[in-house]
């Protein structure tokens, strides 16, 4: 854990959220990862800005 960073997602709870919405937990599985990787760089580069000034 690192203050102020954002280190990942809880992937169990991703999947558990795409079986409930009635998305296939394997498609789920193979996307999440990729689009996880996206969301933690931009919102640890809006984070790093907002510090910034």
């Amino acid at each position: 854990m690192i203050p102020g960073a954002v280190l990942g997602w809880d992937m169990g709870a991703a999947i558990a959220l795409a079986q409930a919405l009635g998305i296939d937990t394997l498609i789920a599985a193979e996307l999440l990862p990729e689009i996880e990787a996206v969301m933690v760089r931009k919102l640890n580069e809006q984070m790093e800005g907002s510090r910034d000034g």
